[in-house]
Formats: structure tokens, C-alpha cells, sequence
């Protein structure tokens, strides 16, 4: 299917996206369209995987999600309100996760809420308690270059967590991380989310990571991005990856992307 349409839709959906596009350098010589009449409905608590070839949009979605950019066309909303700005109820954490390296890492946790104007005191009590949340309480005081780059991943998650957000949005934080790695990334996460309550959008080239996380996977095709099919994974979890389950989920996903990508990298050998 090429979209979700489910209109009109409910005050309580953590994400709803109605036909949005989106295109870079609007009116330029280098205008190009990034997205193209997208519909999405994220449930609360939710967990959404974005899934499909470089260049397709994916990251761009987020952003507009975020707050972070316009959307040339459509409309986003979070739960009751039309997203025009960020807000702290929709937390981003990029691949690099951009801590200050002459804070210490209770200081990283707490740099929203020093936004805010929250007292000293709060926020070391908040920062504490969303570090203990991702297993990382005896890393306080230290600094961010002390740390692996996985613990350095789960402070920038308890970064998000420490301004409460209803909406996690995620742009393939574990890309960097070995397979090991990534791998106790993921089970950390599905603790963190279920513990939360949040909604997280989750942005992957990996099919593995979607079929270990997803509730659903959203399927996109080249670019521009739009919604070539929304695939839900009822897989019981904790997920084997090796039962015949994940590996028909595996195979089917590899269909649905195998000519979009080709269509990115044409299309890309084309532009070089």
C-alpha cells in the first residue's frame, strides 16, 4: 500500500502525518524532493522503524517530526497539537551523540532542563535518576571521553529520557557501535522504552535491527520517500533471531527493499 490513510484522526495519537512532503532548497537550482505525501499514524507507545535506502527520506521525516525543520506540504501533529516548533515532548538523539566533552556526564543529562531554568539541585536529582535508568549511575561525575561508545549512546539516551518525552525519536544511534555492541544496545533500549511508555520512530538501514525492534516497520521507497507498505511484526518478544519467524519477516523486508535500492544507487550513479 502506498500509505496510511486514516482520517480523521485521534487527539490521542502520539504521531499523525498527513500527505507531507518535503523539499530541500526550495525555488533553488539545487531543489530536490526528499519526501512525497506521507501518511503515518503512531500509536502511544509504539515502537516505529523506518526502513529503507539511503537518500529515501527516513532522517528528514524525523526532523520534521522533531520540530526541526518546515514541512513544505502537509501537516504533523503530536497527540492534540500541530507541530510547528521542537518541544521538549519530542526528545531526538542523533547517530553521534553529541555530548560536551568538558561537562561531566550528569551535566550532558541535565543541559535541557539548565534550558529550562531548573535548579541546580533538580536537576542533579533528575539527571541521577534517568542515569540509573540506563544502567549508568556510577558514570556521574565523569567525563564523556571516559567512557565506551556505548555508554557514551546510553547518557545521550538518558538525555532524552531526563526531559520526559512522550515521543522518542531516534536516527540510527547504534550505526557506529560493533555488532556485540549493538546488539546490547538493542535490549537496552526495548527495557528503556517499556519502562518509558514513550512512542519511538527509529531510523535503520538494518534489517535485523527492525525485525529485533519494531512493532511495525514502514517500508520507504527511493527518492523521493514515500510509504511503499507499513509491515507489522507480531513476533513475541524476547526475539529470536534465528526462529523461522524473524527469517520470513527477514526475507519478506528483503523484497520490499530490494528495487528501491536499486533505484537509489541508479539514481545516485546517474547524479555522480
Amino acid at each position: 500500500m502506498a500509505s496510511e490513510r486514516r482520517e480523521p484522526h485521534s487527539s490521542r495519537d502520539a504521531v499523525v502525518c498527513r500527505r507531507v512532503s518535503k523539499v530541500w532548497a526550495a525555488g533553488t537550482a539545487r531543489a530536490h524532493e526528499a519526501l512525497r505525501d506521507i501518511d503515518l499514524d503512531v500509536a502511544p507507545g509504539e515502537f516505529v522503524v523506518f526502513l529503507g535506502p539511503s537518500g529515501c527520506g527516513k532522517s528528514t521525516l524525523l526532523y520534521l517530526i522533531a520540530g526541526l525543520e518546515p514541512a513544505t506540504g502537509g501537516e504533523i501533529w503530536s497527540f492534540h497539537d500541530r507541530i510547528a516548533a521542537p518541544s521538549p515532548e519530542r526528545s531526538l538523539i542523533f547517530q553521534e551523540t553529541s555530548l560536551f566533552p568538558w561537562l561531566a556526564v550528569w551535566q550532558n543529562v541535565s543541559f535541557g532542563l539548565s534550558l529550562k531554568g531548573v535548579p541546580d539541585g533538580e536537576r542533579r536529582s533528575i539527571a541521577r535518576a534517568a542515569l540509573q535508568r540506563v544502567g549508568l549511575a556510577e558514570a556521574f561525575d565523569k567525563r564523556p571521553d571516559e567512557l565506551s561508545g556505548g555508554m557514551r549512546q546510553r547518557v545521550a539516551v538518558a538525555r532524552a529520557l531526563a526531559m520526559r518525552p512522550k515521543v522518542l525519536l531516534m536516527d540510527e544511534p547504534f550505526a557506529a557501535l560493533d555488532v556485540q555492541t549493538r546488539q546490547k544496545m538493542q535490549d537496552f533500549l526495548l527495557d528503556v522504552w517499556r519502562d518509558s511508555g514513550a512512542s519511538v520512530l527509529f531510523v535503520t538501514h538494518h534489517i535485523d535491527e527492525a525485525v529485533a525492534l519494531a512493532d511495525r516497520i514502514v517500508v520507504f521507497t527511493a527518492r523521493p520517500g514515500r510509504i511503499k507498505t507499513v509491515v507489522r511484526n507480531d513476533l513475541p518478544r524476547p526475539r529470536d533471531p534465528f526462529s523461522p519467524g524473524s527469517e520470513r519477516l527477514r526475507r519478506e523486508l528483503t523484497e520490499l527493499l530490494r528495487d528501491e535500492v536499486d533505484r537509489a544507487f541508479a539514481e545516485q550513479e546517474a547524479l555522480a
